[in-house]
């Protein structure tokens, strides 16, 4: 997420339209991914993204400055996520979209296929895990926050995070030993 300028920020906390939607700009493709990430369904994070700018937009003026506006999102983003897997705690899949053109090359395909296997596992995986589980990795596997930053994201204390860290890694690694003895199979 790029950086958003404080005067930018205040001006869309007193209602400047303007200022908000570049805030929207600059932020919305990283609150869409850790929502995505957290509920696991296109759609879903979809919806938690709108409303989460909703939220954005109704308590921007309670922002204080005291942490990054980056982590004031995150701890929005993924507690409304967490909030709303839980509440809709529903296997879904990811529809595959066709992301090829008529011309595409033989080379392109190859790594549109590849990227596309392996975003499929990753949310296959990340779907093994709880909402809580899976908003600190993704923090922290894939968005790349400290603990710190995911405990003040997440509003938890650090101990827990290490502590859901450590558990989702040790499932993730289960699950690994168990594809690749089915593999061997």
């Amino acid at each position: 997420m790029e950086d958003i300028a404080k005067d930018t920020l205040i001006r869309a906390s007193q209602g400047d339209v303007q200022a908000f939607e570049e805030v929207y700009k600059a932020s919305s493709s990283f609150v869409y991914n850790v929502a995505l990430r957290v509920v696991n369904n296109r759609e879903d994070a979809l919806e938690v993204a709108q409303e989460v700018f909703m939220i954005i937009y109704h308590k921007l003026k309670t922002f204080r400055f005291e942490s990054s506006f980056k982590t004031w999102a995150y701890r929005i983003t993924a507690n409304h996520a967490i909030n709303f897997a839980k509440k809709h705690s529903r296997a879904k899949t990811v529809p595959y979209e066709d992301a090829f053109g008529e011309g595409a090359v033989a080379n392109e395909f190859e790594a549109k296929i590849d990227q596309e296997h392996h975003s499929r596992l990753v949310e296959s995986l990340l779907a093994e895990l709880n909402p809580d589980q899976r908003a600190c990795v993704v923090l922290r596997d894939i968005q790349g926050l400290s603990y710190e930053e995911i405990a003040r994201a997440l509003n938890i204390n650090i101990n827990t995070v290490r502590s859901r860290l450590k558990r989702s890694r040790e499932k993730l690694l289960s699950l690994k030993k168990t594809i690749q003895e089915a593999g061997r199979s």
